[in-house]
């Protein structure tokens, strides 16, 4: 089977009725691997054909409400189904301090025949190696947000084929470093501002990696028509560009 990207949210911090808040798995042939944790996760994970059994590993990219705020719901949820077998998650000490200081606002601590969880603490610096499975093999760097976040490159096993992925940020150069000669280039587009980037900017960054393609996430889905994301993005990046949607699936 080909390894491949399942997008569970596509939303900045604000979701609407289609758009659930940014999040999406990554589908093995051993595993899954899922990058931050909104809304109802065992639920999206079903939707998306997805067995919740099947999860291997979680990375928290950082902690801001509408990137982690399904974690706990999700580690309840696996534990009340009989999950038994580990759960690896991984992120900065900021991001799982912080995880583990709420989990232990619900006394997960008291909850019988609770699963193996393992909290695996990412340096802050750039190309840090995440985990290297089966599947994938996965580098972290630090990105420019309002806490401390990193971005991701991904390495498909299968094909060879490298995913990039900004999370939330402005432009940087660490981001560019990290993605630089991507096959494809998931970029937040929620605007530009402190902390974040234009879909515009997005392309800019797409071209100056020399990316193949380019993947819109983590955008405004309140104010106006989100197809303007597209045109604005080829206005710096020539390549394809596609704008991602709830449950779109693409092939790693």
């Amino acid at each position: 089977m080909m390894a491949k990207l399942v997008v569970l949210g596509s939303a900045f911090a604000i979701p609407d009725e289609n758009h659930e808040n940014t999040h999406f798995a990554l589908v093995g042939d051993h595993g899954i691997v899922m990058i931050d944790c909104a809304a109802n996760p065992v639920v999206r994970l079903k939707r998306a054909g997805l067995d919740f059994q099947h999860l291997t590993d979680l990375i928290l990219t950082h902690f801001h409400p509408d990137h982690v705020y399904g974690t706990p719901l999700l580690l309840m949820d696996m534990w009340l189904m009989g999950r038994q077998s580990p759960l690896r998650v991984y992120g900065l000490h900021h991001c799982l301090q912080r995880m583990e200081d709420l989990m232990m606002a619900f006394h997960w601590d008291e909850w019988p025949n609770f699963f193996p969880i393992a909290f695996h603490r990412l340096p802050e610096r750039e190309n840090m190696l995440v985990l290297d499975n089966a599947d994938f093999r996965i580098i972290s760097s630090p990105v420019r947000h309002l806490v401390p976040t990193i971005g991701l490159r991904i390495e498909s096993k299968t094909s060879g084929k490298v995913m990039a992925y900004s999370c939330d940020t402005e432009p940087c150069p660490e981001f560019l470093r990290l993605a630089a000669g991507a096959d494809l280039i998931l970029h937040e587009s929620a605007g530009a501002s402190v902390g974040h980037s234009s879909a515009s900017q997005a392309g800019g960054i797409a071209r100056d990696a020399k990316a193949k393609e380019l993947l819109l996430i983590h955008y405004d889905v309140l104010h106006g028509s989100t197809e303007r994301l597209v045109a604005e993005a080829a206005e710096t990046f020539d390549g394809p560009i596609k704008l991602a949607e709830d449950f779109d699936t693409y092939q790693l």
